[in-house]
């Protein structure tokens, strides 16, 4: 699997995508990392990426030509490459759809799973299973980009209700959830089963470590039991799901 990141600023990622499960990922060969930098696209002898938007108004918008020029070169390069904006009008980032595009680094036929769980995979861009998965995310800035570079994008996407500076962290939760449920990567066989959201809206249970008793503060004795029936039953009894939080 290869991630390839179009940005203004690669400086930022590069110190994540070489941390921690990330950079284990790349070392063990089961992902790749491209950092695309945006203004080597710009327009003019001064690379300009950004201009004033018609109608008024205060901020600066990206320009169309250095996003169209990057995501065409990319998919010159890798044509069965599927593309990904982080944008506040996007279908919100879930768990299940970063399961979805994992199974992509191990599965024979990926030929449908690039699209978002519940969609109709027809209209998406194809996906040819004989070559590994490309996925190209773009990181907007500025007040925004021009509405016309839309286009280029397969999926759109939102991490939350909120705005950000500029698209770098939304594209780095997107590597990093996909990433760490490529068997391998974690490690433990179960390590991305267990845990919240596996399973919709679901809260994992507490979970706790040695010493027994700190400061007062002790472990539930079911857990020091060794009765494996009665833990499991603990841990199911105390896992939730997000509407009992609210």
């Amino acid at each position: 699997m290869k991630f390839v990141i179009i940005t203004l600023f690669p400086e930022m990622l590069e110190p994540m995508l070489s941390t921690s499960m990330l950079w284990k990922a790349s070392e063990k060969g089961l992902v790749e990392y491209e950092l695309i930098n945006l203004r080597d696209f710009g327009v003019g002898p001064r690379k300009q990426v950004d201009d004033t938007p018609y109608g008024g108004g205060d901020g600066m918008l990206m320009k169309p030509e250095p996003i169209f020029a990057a995501v065409e070169h990319v998919r010159a390069k890798y044509p069965n490459c599927v593309t990904f904006l982080p944008t506040p009008h996007g279908k919100e980032w879930t768990q299940n759809w970063a399961k979805t595009l994992s199974l992509e680094a191990v599965c024979e036929d990926a030929s449908n799973l690039s699209a978002e769980p519940g969609d109709d995979p027809r209209g998406k861009r194809p996906q040819d299973s004989s070559v590994s998965p490309v996925f190209v995310v773009f990181c907007p800035h500025y007040e925004g980009y021009d509405a016309r570079t839309l286009e280029l994008f397969d999926h759109q996407f939102r991490i939350g209700n909120y705005i950000l500076t500029g698209g770098e962290l939304p594209a780095m939760i997107f590597i990093d959830s996909i990433t760490r449920l490529i068997p391998g990567v974690l490690g433990g066989e179960q390590s991305a089963e267990v845990e919240s959201f596996s399973d919709g809206d679901n809260l994992e249970f507490p979970q706790y470590t040695r010493p027994e008793d700190f400061r007062g503060l002790k472990v539930p004795e079911v857990l020091l039991s060794g009765h494996h029936g009665e833990i499991a039953k603990w841990r199911a009894e105390h896992s939730s799901h997000i509407s009992d939080t609210i």
